[in-house]
């Protein structure tokens, strides 16, 4: 149980859907969790004629919902570059260091980035960038301007992992993680598939997170989980 965390993340629901019992359930157990979110999650919407400055606006303050709902403490923080052309540049990456460094998470977790045929780039980028800040953020010689003392975390703990092999036991937290998930009720009909005006459609959201969760377990030996790649010795 880690006394603290970073998920950093590449739009708002991301965290939730891919590790929120994970956090929710250290969060309960007095773990310090933070969001670094990368990009402003401006394409996150169908409707070509919305109002993208207003939709970034929902999404940051939906972020921030989700957090507390899942019971953190830490930081939440927008990168806000732009959703849909997040790249692994240099200066993101001096940026995500600079994060690891203030924030000195004992596990950070984040996108596996060699998941083969994955479409969207930003989950890749956003993987990449994490890793090769955890490089960094260890090293003197990366970013001295930081004027902060290098940070080397415990673990890294990869979601959407091609190979997996940690799996997390959210038995207890299954209700808060799809509590969280619904804080982003920009996101209902794009990706969550609710329509605002039928509780039904909420419900069956509910239980599709509720099935996917109860499938990891039953293949890892818990009743309900979130799977994960481990990497120690950063």
């Amino acid at each position: 149980m880690p006394s603290s965390a970073l998920a950093i993340v590449a739009h708002p629901d991301d965290a939730e859907f891919q590790c929120g019992g994970t956090l929710a359930k250290w969060a309960a157990a007095g773990c310090v969790v933070n969001h670094l979110v990368l990009t402003d999650g401006a394409k996150g919407t169908w409707e070509a004629s919305a109002d993208t400055a207003d939709l970034i606006r929902r999404r940051r303050d939906e972020q921030v919902e989700a957090a507390r709902r899942l019971g953190s403490t830490g930081k939440v923080v927008m990168l806000d570059h732009t959703d849909g052309e997040l790249q692994a540049t240099l200066h993101v990456r001096d940026q995500v260091t600079w994060w690891i460094r203030s924030l000195s998470p004992a596990v950070v977790l984040a996108h596996d980035p060699w998941k083969r045929y994955r479409l969207h780039p930003d989950h890749r980028n956003a993987g990449w960038l994490a890793i090769d800040a955890i490089v960094a953020a260890r090293d003197p010689h990366y970013f001295g301007h930081h004027g902060l003392d290098v940070h080397r975390p415990d673990a890294l703990l990869l979601f959407e992992a091609e190979e997996p092999d940690h799996v997390e036991d959210i038995t207890a937290f299954i209700d808060t993680k799809v509590d969280a998930l619904c804080a982003h009720a920009s996101q209902f009909v794009t990706t969550h598939g609710i329509d605002p005006d039928d509780e039904h459609t909420r419900r069956t959201f509910a239980e599709r997170v509720r099935q996917h969760a109860l499938t990891v377990g039953e293949r890892t030996g818990v009743e309900v989980g979130e799977v994960f790649r481990l990497m120690t010795g950063l």
